[in-house]
């Protein structure tokens, strides 16, 4: 079975900079792959090669049997990508953001995928503004929403909940399971390990260039010795605390 996304002995370099020295891996269709590692790890070259927005040094990768060097336009036709920044237009409210997206990718009835996507990121009440009013998490709501516009068969997720609030990111968190429920394969990069933990099937560490390991949560964690049996008092954290007193996206909270 063809991967959705497969990397070759990816490699890249800025200057005398190596970033990537040889990265493989394989994600398969409907899986939640998270790609960790510290600040200039190498996650988003990575991404931006697999995405066809920069050319490797050397390696192959490929996108649902595409090959991002020979085939960019056929790899582009399956992909959607969410990056760092928020690539919304500021002038356009949110729902002519999600329009023109699904315009520019042919999509049936523009305006009801705008409108199924705003109420899915609690967006509709700030459906008629312009983008450039909303907050720093209305904002990042909005651009993962327009990732997923078209029913792309992967999407790159690079650090999709950075500035959201708990209640936002839970929303962002439901979303990328249910895609992967329907058989769209996600790449996540994070440095949340939290978020990790609970998204991903496979985790991949990416460090000195290299995947140093690759596996399920289950398989990383025999990595270490065994574990000894402590009891102790756990106190709720304060995003616990939080979420109990204003809600999560599924139900209320304290009253």
């Amino acid at each position: 079975m063809t991967a959705a996304i497969a990397a070759r002995g990816l490699r890249k370099a800025f200057n005398d900079t190596k970033v990537l020295n040889g990265v493989d891996f394989e994600v398969q269709t409907g899986e939640i792959f998270a790609l960790l590692g510290a600040n200039g790890a190498g996650k988003t070259t990575t991404v931006n090669i697999l995405s066809t927005l920069l050319a490797a040094d050397g390696g192959r990768a490929g996108i649902c049997g595409f090959d991002t060097a020979d085939q960019p336009d056929r790899v582009r036709e399956q992909i959607s990508l969410t990056g760092q920044f928020a690539a919304v237009d500021g002038v356009l409210t949110g729902r002519e953001n999600l329009v023109l997206i699904a315009r520019l990718r042919a999509v049936a009835d523009p305006g009801q995928v705008a409108d199924r996507l705003l109420d899915r990121f609690g967006l509709s009440e700030a459906a008629g503004r312009r983008a450039g009013t909303y907050s720093g998490g209305m904002t990042r709501r909005l651009d993962v929403a327009m990732s997923l516009v078209g029913r792309p068969a992967v999407i790159f997720l690079d650090e999709p909940t950075t500035g959201l609030d708990p209640q936002g990111r839970l929303e962002v968190w439901k979303a990328v399971r249910q895609l992967a429920g329907e058989g769209t394969t996600i790449l996540l990069t994070t440095q949340d390990l939290d978020e990790a933990e609970h998204l991903a099937d496979r985790i991949a560490i990416l460090h000195d260039g290299r995947i140093i390991a690759d596996g399920t949560l289950a398989e990383l964690e025999r990595l270490l010795p065994p574990t000894t049996v402590e009891y102790v008092e756990k106190r709720p954290t304060l995003e616990e605390i939080f979420l109990a007193i204003v809600g999560t996206p599924d139900q209320g909270g304290i009253r």
